[in-house]
């Protein structure tokens, strides 16, 4: 008897699922995955009509300096790393995704009230810290319920319909957040106060609208939480968590495109436009990116999406002019679309179920550090030979990941026709 390999980290042609959906399209794609999508988008909204503005409102409001910003931001980022981690893990060994998640939009909802209630410093960074727990605790067990949720054959489109969304949440966020300025005279608290009402209703949505799925993890009925279960992700796992290690080492902090753009001229009111173009070409292209990769294989997408990450650099390296700096950033986003949700869906293609939101704990983890090296990276290259040394290594580093990718993707290949010959 001829067995079947495991999902590959990079299927292709010659790794095809044995049973397709009896539908395809956005109407195959699980409800559930659609509410979880809409409690990102409006999240989102929520947390990046305040973040949009919480830089300039600590600066020229509160009379902070630069570096109580980066401080707030760092220790921030920090109580993401940390909590990313234990919460997939903790949601593996309790079996309840749902509960996990909706704990961490709900921290993030209850903090958003703090925001125009502030009148010191400290309240905001005791906001920021607790804001950035929600999201380490919300994102690997989100992940692991949506590929729980969703049929292998449509896990990419799932994944890429949960970003695009999410995306969306994150280019109307500061659109509404320029237009609310606008109209009321840079009434900073009034802005703050309507972020309050998406938080509210992406926490009632997760919570009356989702549901766990069925479990059929832990088939002898005991629970884990140890890290010796580390060894029971597969050298799959691991190889895709090294190589989007290094994609995410490839592309630094989006700060550095605001910083190309002001560097050619952008006035400051208009730099925000920057995000929101790049967030528009982010969530027009992961659902077809992510439908394309269940239909054609994981590989061309991927290397597709690395390609653009090269091109985006190049264009932003070369840019001496603002459309030129607009239609590099057209391509950076492309790249997150093609290649965001692709990496979550390699983690759950290679994960164990019963360990799905461990996997993806450890993926955010790495991902997490990798990030804040490459902003360091890119600062210190910034400082010393400007704009366009960033860049010109940015594509470097992309095409080291593009050649890892590649690597992995034989790799893979070879496994998979050792376990047929093995099977004969």
């Amino acid at each position: 008897m001829r067995k079947r390999a495991p999902p590959g980290l990079l299927t292709g042609s010659a790794r095809r699922f044995a049973i397709e959906p009896a539908q395809s399209g956005l109407r195959a794609i699980p409800r559930g995955v659609w509410v979880l999508g809409l409690v990102s988008l409006l999240m989102d909204v929520s947390s990046e009509m305040i973040h949009a503005l919480l830089p300039i409102y600590l600066v020229v409001v509160l009379g902070t300096s630069a570096l109580t910003v980066g401080f707030i931001e760092g220790i921030a980022e920090a109580a993401a790393l940390i909590t990313r981690i234990f919460s997939g893990a903790l949601s593996d060994w309790l079996g309840r995704r749902k509960l996990l998640a909706a704990i961490g939009y709900g921290l993030a909802a209850f903090t958003k009230p703090i925001f125009p209630l502030a009148n010191s410093v400290g309240w905001l960074v005791a906001a920021r810290f607790i804001d950035r727990v929600g999201k380490g605790i919300r994102g690997a067990p989100r992940d692991a319920l949506v590929a729980d949720l969703t049929p292998a054959p449509l896990r990419g489109a799932s994944f890429g319909l949960r970003q695009a969304l999410d995306t969306v949440g994150a280019f109307l966020g500061p659109l509404i957040a320029i237009a609310l300025m606008m109209l009321t005279g840079d009434n900073f608290t009034l802005v703050f106060w309507v972020a309050v009402i998406p938080a509210f209703a992406s926490l009632g949505l997760i919570v009356f609208g989702v549901g766990d799925a069925p479990r059929t993890q832990v088939e002898n009925g005991a629970k884990r939480l140890h890290w010796r279960d580390a060894k029971n992700l597969s050298a799959a796992f691991w190889a895709v968590v090294a190589a989007g290690t290094l994609l995410t080492l490839a592309r630094f902090s989006e700060a550095f495109l605001l910083l190309r753009a002001q560097n050619v001229g952008l006035g400051a009111a208009l730099i925000p436009s920057i995000l929101v173009v790049m967030n528009i070409a982010y969530a027009f292209s992961a659902y077809p990116a992510g439908a394309a990769s269940d239909r054609i294989g994981r590989n061309g997408v991927m290397v597709a999406g690395i390609a653009l990450l090269m091109i985006a650099d190049l264009l932003l390296a070369a840019a001496t002019s603002l459309p030129l700096v607009f239609i590099g950033t057209i391509v950076w986003g492309l790249h997150m679309g093609f290649t965001q949700g692709l990496i979550a869906t390699l983690i759950a293609d290679t994960a164990p179920a019963d360990l799905r939101g461990t996997a993806f704990g450890l993926f955010n983890l790495a991902a997490g550090i990798a990030t804040l090296l490459s902003s360091v990276i890119a600062g210190v290259l910034w400082d010393v030979g400007g704009p366009a040394m960033t860049f010109i290594a940015g594509a470097v580093f992309a095409g080291v990941a593009l050649a890892a990718f590649i690597g992995l993707a034989r790799w893979q290949i070879a496994r998979s026709h050792g376990m047929d010959r093995g099977a004969a």
